[in-house]
């Protein structure tokens, strides 16, 4: 049966290793450690345990008088990735927004209307040339932050913002456990995985363990075995199921 809920999963894992032909000694609570174990390794690395997300916050009277701003997030906000302003431009924009000076503004009253009928090349040219001007000379707005506090520090200049302004944070969001995730194959091994080596652990002070039934349990050797197993799926989420490296705080 494919598991679709926490307990569906524990059971799954449980059978994986002989359950109920064999009796686990394992307690209720090592279990559900172990399974959280799990989740918080999906949820930090596979791409599939997290998403990005977009968190929009308007400035109040409180916060443009702070330096740094102040945002609150949720708890499973993981890491953030950018800040952006509702504005024309980072560079030539103040608190009071829009206005007809700024150079954005003017090259689409004057040159817009041309690209309907010819190539936009010499548009997206410059927009590039002048994102680059504003990396050089004017840069993003810094940000700090961290997963623990699930506080963003935005160290804005004193006129950035004002009062009712509004910005966007882009940031990476845990998926809720309670979300069908528990099916994934790489969470069900190491699942299983976790609770062997927990098993072992257990059994680690008998060695050649006689069942009733005549069958020798070897803590050491399941320890090693489930340790073994969990090393190598350890390395093959971060190989094979990790984003790529990408500039995230937290």
């Amino acid at each position: 049966m494919i598991p679709l809920t926490r307990q569906q999963f524990k059971d799954y894992c449980l059978r994986q290793l002989g359950f109920p032909v064999i009796k686990i000694e394992l307690d209720d609570d090592q279990i559900e450690d172990n399974i959280d174990t799990a989740v918080i390794m999906m949820q930090t690395y596979h791409y599939d345990g997290k998403m990005k997300v977009y968190y929009k916050y308007q400035m109040t009277a409180n916060d443009v008088a702070n330096n740094p701003i102040q945002v609150q997030l949720s708890n499973n906000i993981i890491g953030i990735g950018k800040l952006f302003t509702i504005s024309s431009s980072q560079g030539t924009s103040t608190k009071d927004g829009f206005n007809m000076f700024d150079i954005n503004y003017q090259i689409r009253l004057n040159e817009l209307y041309d690209y309907t009928a010819g190539d936009y090349t010499y548009f997206e040219i410059a927009n590039e040339h002048l994102r680059m001007l504003e990396m050089l000379f004017t840069g993003e707005i810094p940000l700090t932050y961290n997963r623990y506090s699930n506080v963003v520090n935005i160290w804005a200049a004193p006129d950035r913002f004002g009062p009712g302004d509004w910005t966007i944070i882009e940031a990476f969001q845990s998926l809720d456990p309670t979300m069908t995730f528990w099916q994934d194959p790489w969470l069900k091994n190491y699942g299983t995985a976790l609770l062997k080596r927990q098993w072992g652990t257990n059994l680690k002070k008998y060695q050649s363990v006689t069942l009733p039934s005549g069958m020798v349990l070897n803590g050491q050797q399941i320890y090693n075995e489930a340790d073994a197993e969990c090393k190598r799926l350890e390395e093959q989420i971060r190989v094979e199921y990790e984003d790529p490296c990408q500039f995230i705080f937290g």
